[in-house]
């Protein structure tokens, strides 16, 4: 027997708009640019949501009426939940149709899709409860697994997981941790009371989000019976193939004319043609299966490049200029008391607006330009620190008036 679980991540941010030193004391919106020749919020929801997020909807909730055994899980961020509601209103209700079947499981996280946990646990429980109040509001469920921004994960995350009250949590599977074991088992955080880890089979899933276009790969093309026969082939060597990605891989990342969208209709019922195959939810298979041991990272890993690290968000100087800043403002944000300014703090900690000041290149640099507002990663710091010169501003005028105080 063995069990694919699929899991999905939603996600957009909120970009800042090119916020240039002139603005400073000027304009307070920092998200919002609707001039014709920029990439701005609202233009790329309604992009997205045309070539990914309504066919595939639609796509897998045929596969699901149609599969009664087929089941899949995603992640929404807080902020994209926003966008949808703002936006695209019919995207957020094709979402709900799909969990409202009962069979589409929905995961935590952090609501703005930040790095908190790095830098400050008090914000990063905070906006974990935000997101299970927004969850509960907008689909009418309570999450049971976590999974942290970016698959950012270190065995102190897990113990802070079931502390909050999760009982499973998702990771990347990195051979340089594995080493000879398979990332197709249950694992449990140590130094917990038994908290299970589902590892992504980066190997398969990253066979449908990078390679399944690519003509140069030696499997191309790819086809639903084809994967449908590796996952097959783990079967007496595996209990879960843990099938990792964003949801833009489908119709954004891969475009409909690579026929990814036909590999997604026919993939559930190629792998349910196996007597001994299934699909489970993340939840359904940390009930169903016992874990083989431990799963130790005493450092910090993710999904992102290569290298599996941070790098890709704290590479360089700038990078870590900017995130501490934000993060040091924090005291004082929380103590004006002011809603509105500490919503802008938290929009502003998206761990994508480090991701666009990122200077690697090679095999990684393309990555790092899907949907990038800036011509290059130094503009994007620029714009960065300005917006948060002038959310400073804002901050002392606002203690100046009306000093209060809160803990941060």
């Amino acid at each position: 027997m063995v069990s694919v679980c699929f899991y999905f991540q939603v996600h957009q941010p909120f970009r800042i708009r090119k916020y240039s030193i002139f603005d400073i004391g000027r304009t307070k919106d920092y998200f919002s640019d609707n001039s014709e020749t920029d990439l701005n919020n609202k233009r790329i929801i309604e992009k997205v949501s045309q070539k990914c997020y309504l066919p595939a909807n639609a796509v897998l909730l045929d596969a699901l009426k149609n599969n009664p055994k087929f089941k899949v899980s995603f992640s929404f961020s807080g902020v994209v939940l926003e966008q949808f509601e703002k936006f695209a209103p019919q995207v957020l209700e094709s979402f709900r149709k799909l969990v409202d079947t009962g069979r589409v499981e929905v995961l935590s996280e952090t609501y703005h899709h930040s790095l908190a946990y790095l830098f400050s646990k008090g914000e990063f429980r905070e906006q974990v409860k935000l997101h299970e109040e927004k969850i509960k509001d907008v689909f009418g469920v309570k999450p049971k697994v976590f999974r942290n921004t970016e698959l950012i994960y270190q065995d102190s995350l897990a113990r802070e997981v079931e502390a909050l009250g999760y009982k499973g949590v998702l990771s990347e599977g990195p051979d340089f941790l594995l080493g000879w074991r398979s990332p197709n088992f249950v694992y449990r955080a140590p130094k917990t009371n038994g908290l299970k880890i589902l590892l992504k089979n980066y190997r398969l899933s990253d066979d449908i989000a990078f390679r399944f276009s690519e003509k140069s790969w030696k499997e191309w093309p790819l086809d639903a019976a084809k994967f449908a026969s590796w996952i097959s082939a783990v079967n007496g060597c595996g209990q879960v193939v843990n099938l990792f990605m964003d949801y833009e891989t489908f119709g954004e990342h891969q475009w409909e004319d690579t026929g990814i969208f036909e590999f997604l209709k026919h993939l559930p019922s190629e792998i349910l043609k196996h007597p001994d195959n299934d699909f489970k939810t993340p939840s359904e298979a940390i009930e169903s299966y016992e874990d083989v041991g431990e799963f130790s990272s005493p450092n910090f890993i993710s999904w992102a490049d290569v290298e599996r690290d941070l790098s890709a968000w704290l590479g360089n100087d700038m990078q870590k200029a900017a995130i501490q800043r934000i993060y040091s403002l924090g005291h004082n944000v929380k103590k004006t008391n002011n809603p509105e300014l500490i919503e802008k703090w938290r929009k502003l900690q998206t761990s994508d607006h480090f991701y666009y000041m990122c200077t690697k290149w090679f095999s990684d640099g393309d990555v790092h330009k899907y949907f990038n507002p800036y011509e290059s990663p130094y503009e994007a710091f620029i714009s960065y620190m300005n917006v948060l010169h002038d959310l400073e501003l804002e901050v002392k005028e606002k203690l100046s008036h009306a000093p209060e105080i809160s803990h941060f």
